[in-house]
């Protein structure tokens, strides 16, 4: 059967967009549908405005810092509408670049929202197109549970958008988005307190990472209140009153719930494909992407898998090279995917936590600890703590993980990433000499084992 494409993509968010312009760098035949914005959550509502964001909440440390350095340093304010503002442009400008990308590759991008007729046919705007093989690249949604007063919420996707900015904020929720919030509102300024129903947060973390940013938050301003659930909220003029569990309430300009996304799946005609899902609606693949359907392929955040932007990337250049090409076929390693956290001081991991690593290899490791003060506070005076952990396995001396919190984690644990991925053994760290003064420069002196594990 003659088919209108060889690939056609449901998503043009990063993982859509990769896969659709190499697929057509090899021959194929490429067409990709959005109904929303291009670049995906990322780009839009995601780790590069809430990049953005981060920055310029850390603005008022850098002011504090530089008396220590002998700067007078005069500030008039924050202004709200210019961050926001200049974020929006950054965001339409990088929206021209991915609408490039797909031009130039010579991929045909319908904007409208596409579903599934059965396994071979979409539809977009009242018109059916035909492809020999479908990806659903379709990302993420923040959820909000059920509770009497949750339509007096917003989620992460209109956080960057504010009319204005509020005075008190509550963030409801324990994942990195919730802990990333909780930093910008306390550093742009705003009274924040953030809520967690459980005894501790970032929960898939390594615990010792964990318990490190517990101590460092609340001295960025940020009130962490374990144990805490919401009961319901109210609204009272442009008052929210937030009714806890425990009876008591906490009166706030604006409430934002971070606990958790959803896979994408709703109204696309999955089930018209037969495509089968997973009990909180993700796209069920295989090791090689591909669904139960022969012909339809995930990637992403839509598989409920890692929810991070590289590796959707990553995932889409594997289906190019699967699909339209004859080299051998090729898979992510999942084991040693680096991360980021961008709160505030960050987190940098890759590799296993260390029960992750016990329940692999107990009694066949070490740990090393190093808990330091950054030069630059030697000078501001600031108490703000540096933490780095490295778990290796002793038979061999391989370093299995590295786990960072402090300035510019992920910047260092990106480098130390390519060790981890290389194989490379304590030993190799130890010759390695080490760039002073730098924070990083620890890794490579960790001499005395903290305990063994």
């Amino acid at each position: 059967m003659e088919y209108d494409y060889n690939l056609y993509v449901l998503g043009a968010g990063s993982g859509g967009v990769r896969a659709s312009r190499i697929s057509a760098s090899y021959g194929a035949k490429v067409a990709v549908a959005e109904s929303t914005y291009l670049g995906g959550t990322c780009v839009n509502v995601g780790c590069v405005p809430k990049k953005l964001f981060v920055y310029g909440s850390h603005f008022h440390e850098d002011f504090s810092d530089a008396n220590g350095y002998g700067w007078d340093v005069s500030v008039n304010g924050f202004d709200w509408p210019t961050l926001r503002d200049n974020k929006t442009a950054e965001i339409e400008r990088l929206n021209g670049i991915y609408r490039n990308l797909l031009e130039n590759a010579g991929v045909d991008l319908h904007e409208g929202h596409a579903k599934l007729i059965d396994a071979h046919t979409v539809e977009v705007n009242g018109e059916r197109h035909t492809a020999e093989n479908i990806l659903i690249a379709t990302g993420g949604w923040p959820t909000v549970p059920e509770f009497p007063g949750a339509e007096h919420v917003i989620t992460s996707n209109e956080a960057f958008y504010l009319d204005t900015f509020p005075e008190r904020v509550v963030v409801v929720g324990g994942g990195y988005i919730a802990v990333e919030f909780a930093g910008i509102f306390a550093g742009l300024g705003a009274q924040t307190i953030q809520l967690y129903r459980g005894p501790l947060f970032l929960r898939g973390f390594d615990n010792s990472v964990r318990e490190f940013v517990k101590d460092e938050l609340p001295k960025k301003g940020i009130d962490l209140r374990f144990n805490s659930d919401v009961q319901r909220i109210e609204r009272e003029g442009d008052t929210r009153i937030v009714h806890l569990t425990d009876g008591s309430t906490i009166s706030a300009d604006l409430v934002l719930y971070a606990t958790g996304r959803h896979p994408n799946t709703e109204n696309l005609g999955l089930e018209s494909a037969g495509v089968n899902l997973g009990a909180r609606g993700e796209i069920q693949i295989n090791e090689d992407y591909q669904t139960n359907v022969p012909n339809i392929y995930a990637i992403g955040d839509v598989t409920d898998r890692i929810q991070l932007t590289p590796v959707a990337i990553e995932e889409g250049m594997c289906i190019a090279n699967n699909l339209f090409t004859d080299r051998p076929k090729i898979h992510l390693n999942y084991d040693t995917i680096p991360t980021a956290v961008f709160c505030q001081p960050n987190i940098g991991t890759v590799g296993p936590t260390e029960a992750e690593a016990v329940a692999l290899h107990g009694g066949d490791l070490d740990i090393y600890e190093s808990t330091f003060k950054p030069m630059k506070h030697t000078l501001s005076g600031r108490d703000e703590r540096t933490y780095m952990k490295m778990i290796v396995r002793r038979s061999d001396d391989v370093v299995l993980a590295v786990h960072m919190v402090g300035p510019d984690a992920g910047e260092i644990i990106q480098g130390i990433a390519v060790a981890i991925v290389a194989g490379a053994t304590k030993k190799l760290f130890d010759t390695t000499v080490g760039i002073h003064p730098t924070a990083a420069e620890e890794l490579v002196t960790l001499r005395e084992k903290s305990r063994e594990a």
